[in-house]
C-alpha cells in the first residue's frame, strides 16, 4: 500500500504558567514522541482515554495548534505526500499551509457548536468553496453544494435553511458534507458520533464508509470507544498518556490484543451476549496520571497488572508480534 501520511517523533508541550508575571512554571507533554504512517484508502483507528493526546494529533496534522495556542512547542515530523513528493508540512507557517488545506480537512466532535449558527447550511457548506476555489463561479459552487448535500442524505431545497433547524446527526452530515467540498485525500475525524444517540451512530459511520469507499478516501478516525471503531477501521492505534503503546491489523488488535492497555479497554465494551465476550473483565486501579506529572519509564506502569521495576527505569520499545502489529511492553505474549 501506498503512504499517505507520516509522522515520526510528534511531541506537543502546552506551557502553563503562574505567578505576578505570568512565568512558564511547567509544562503538559500532551504527545511525547510518537511515530506511525497512514496509507492511501485506509481508515486508521486512534483511541484512548480522555487525555490521552489523541485530538491534539489530529490538530497537530491538521497544522493549527500554533494558532488556536500559540505558546504551544511542536517537535518532529509531519509529512503529507503530494504529486509524487513528500512535504513537510509541520512546520509551515499559515500562508504557507494554506495550498495543503484542501488535501486536509476535519470533520468536529460537536455537531452543535462546530456549525455556525448564523450562516445557511448553503452558506457553511460553500465556504471552503469559497476559499479555496476562487476561480468557480457562485452558481458553479451552489451547483456543487446540492451535490454534496445529496451525498450525505440531505437535500437541496435544505440549503437555506439554518443549523438549528437541524437534528444532530443532520448537522454531522452538515459537516461532513463540507468536509468533502474541496476534494480532500485525508479527512480527520475527531470522535464524529459521540455526541450523538447510538441509533444514529451506526447511520453516520456506515455513511463515512460508503463515501471513503466512492471518493477513495483516507481517514484519520479519533475515537475514545474501541467498539465505535471496530467496523470502520484497518488499522487501529491505541494511545495512553501521550504515547502509542499498541498497533496494528484491527483484526490482530481486537482478536490478539497485546498491551494490557489495549486489553483492559477491550474488556469494556459491553457485548449484547454475554457468553461471546472477549475474555474476563479487566478493571484498572486507580486514575491515569496528570500529564504534568507523568510517571518515569512507561506511562501506564501505575495502572498496569504487570508491572516490575524495571519499568521505571525506561520507556519501553515496541515488541514485534508480525504482520506489523507492534506493542510497547517487554511482558507481552504471543498466543
Amino acid at each position: 500500500m501506498e503512504k499517505l501520511l507520516k509522522v515520526n517523533g510528534l511531541k506537543v508541550k502546552f506551557p502553563i504558567f503562574g505567578g505576578i508575571f505570568q512565568h512558564k512554571v511547567a509544562e503538559v507533554r500532551a504527545v511525547d514522541g510518537i511515530d506511525f504512517e497512514v496509507f492511501k484508502g485506509e481508515t486508521l483507528g486512534l483511541v484512548g482515554e480522555s487525555g490521552s493526546g489523541k485530538s491534539t494529533v489530529g490538530k497537530a496534522i491538521l497544522n493549527v495548534l500554533r494558532i488556536t495556542d500559540p505558546g504551544v512547542e511542536i517537535e518532529g515530523s509531519i509529512e503529507l505526500e503530494k504529486d509524487g513528493e513528500w512535504q513537510k508540512i509541520s512546520d509551515l507557517s499559515r500562508r504557507d499551509i494554506m495550498p495543503f488545506r484542501k488535501d486536509i480537512q476535519m470533520i468536529f466532535q460537536d455537531p452543535f457548536s462546530s456549525l455556525n449558527p448564523r450562516m445557511t447550511v448553503g452558506d457553511i457548506v460553500q465556504e471552503p468553496l469559497d476559499i479555496h476555489e476562487k476561480g468557480s463561479s457562485r452558481s458553479q459552487k451552489r451547483e456543487k453544494v446540492a451535490w454534496l448535500l445529496d451525498k450525505v442524505g440531505l437535500t437541496a431545497e435544505q440549503m437555506n435553511r439554518y443549523p438549528h433547524e437541524f437534528s444532530g446527526g443532520q448537522r454531522q452530515r452538515i459537516g461532513i458534507a463540507r468536509s468533502l467540498a474541496t476534494n480532500p485525500r485525508l479527512i480527520i475525524a475527531d470522535e464524529p458520533v459521540s455526541a450523538l444517540d447510538v441509533s444514529i451512530q451506526a447511520q453516520v459511520i456506515n455513511l463515512m464508509m460508503d463515501l471513503q469507499e466512492e471518493f477513495d478516501l483516507t481517514f484519520i478516525f479519533i475515537a475514545h470507544n474501541l467498539s465505535v471503531v471496530e467496523h470502520i477501521s484497518n488499522r487501529i492505534a491505541v494511545m495512553y498518556l501521550g504515547n502509542i503503546v499498541e498497533i496494528g491489523a484491527a483484526d490482530d488488535v481486537y482478536q490478539n490484543a497485546q498491551h494490557p492497555y489495549t486489553q483492559s479497554l477491550l474488556s469494556a465494551v459491553p457485548f449484547p451476549d454475554p457468553a461471546k465476550k472477549r475474555g474476563q473483565r479487566t478493571v484498572l486501579q486507580g486514575d491515569i496520571p496528570s500529564p504534568l506529572a507523568k510517571p518515569s519509564g512507561c506511562g501506564f506502569r501505575t495502572r498496569c497488572p504487570l508491572a516490575k521495576p524495571a519499568c521505571a527505569e525506561s520507556v519501553p520499545v515496541y515488541e514485534d508480534f508480525g504482520n506489523g502489529h507492534l506493542a510497547a511492553c517487554p511482558y507481552a505474549k504471543s498466543d
